[in-house]
């Protein structure tokens, strides 16, 4: 099933003629689509998984015994390709996949917050590889919509996808920018590790309302500076070594954003500093991390002599 037949107010116009752009996009034979579309292609001819589990911090799918000798080579293979793996863990058929971010810690704490997704549509704008959207699966939400402009991330969710068989699981090849054309669509919408990297945070979250129901909860996860006032910051250059980073806030000016562009009720409900510890090189993330971001001298601070950055979890609802 198409998961636009349950979103009437959607453009579906504009939306069907993008899903063809970027068909034709990615049908291109050149090294850069190739890279990560011939591993998903690879992931395509194993079977689904007889058995999943999405309801512990490590999301499960299959077990070994389910794949051939051949078909596990395939799987590694096709996993070792869409290195580096940014969120997680996983097991694979046996194959455990520990990720740069332990994802469950995060998960974990926005958990006594987490709204009824049962039977809702859900969208997890900038879903990366979808691990968060598998942890969504036990609360049975009628679909959860994963938009992802980075190819290496939308082709590794893919290829989890259909290992998983997951089907009310969807990615689209889009980004947060798109949310405009999901006009009152979602019931609950999770938006985490996004907002620091848009170059207009207030215009975005108007964005994002638009394309929520009236009554629909956003969870809102973001890197932050300590502080009471109601201020960001906007570094020179890199903040933590990371170019894209443009306005990180305070707790209290994510507040403000947010009421100031239409939500309701709220409430910022956990903060907590960034550490080593959930995030991390690993054998399937073999770049700088969280610790070569820090200066060594001094943990408060970042390499640039910016505020070490904590996170920040915010909720709040869409008002109509």
């Amino acid at each position: 099933m198409d998961y636009l037949d349950l979103l009437k107010n959607a453009d579906r116009v504009a939306i069907t003629r993008l899903r063809q752009e970027n068909e034709e996009r990615l049908r291109q034979n050149k090294k850069g689509f190739l890279r990560f579309r011939e591993p998903y292609q690879a992931v395509t001819t194993l079977p689904r998984a007889h058995w999943v589990d999405f309801s512990g911090d490590t999301v499960r799918i299959g077990a070994a015994a389910e794949l051939s000798p051949r078909q596990h080579a395939t799987l590694l293979a096709a996993m070792r390709a869409f290195m580096p793996w940014r969120k997680g863990p996983f097991n694979l058929f046996g194959l455990e996949i520990d990720a740069e971010w332990q994802s469950f810690r995060k998960w974990n704490r926005l958990l006594p917050q987490l709204p009824d997704l049962r039977d809702k549509v859900v969208a997890d704008i900038g879903c990366n590889n979808g691990y968060y959207m598998f942890r969504m699966l036990p609360q049975q939400p009628r679909c959860v919509i994963g938009l992802e402009p980075m190819l290496q991330h939308y082709y590794c969710g893919k290829a989890l996808r259909h290992l998983a068989g997951a089907e009310s699981l969807h990615i689209e090849c889009l980004g947060v920018e798109h949310a405009p054309l999901f006009a009152s669509c979602f019931d609950v919408v999770f938006l985490m590790g996004i907002i620091y990297h848009r170059t207009s945070p207030v215009e975005m979250l108007r964005d994002i309302r638009q394309a929520m129901r009236p009554g629909g909860v956003l969870i809102l996860e973001s890197q932050a500076i300590p502080g009471e006032e109601p201020v960001a910051l906007f570094p020179a250059e890199r903040y933590a070594k990371v170019p894209g980073t443009y306005f990180v806030p305070t707790a209290s000016c994510l507040v403000n954003w947010l009421t100031r562009t239409g939500f309701s009720e709220v409430e910022a409900f956990a903060s907590h500093p960034m550490s080593g510890e959930e995030q991390r090189q690993t054998e399937w993330m073999t770049f700088e991390s969280y610790s070569d971001f820090i200066d060594p001298a001094d943990p408060a601070r970042t390499v640039e002599g910016y505020p070490a950055p904590l996170r920040v979890f915010v909720k709040a609802v869409n008002p109509g």
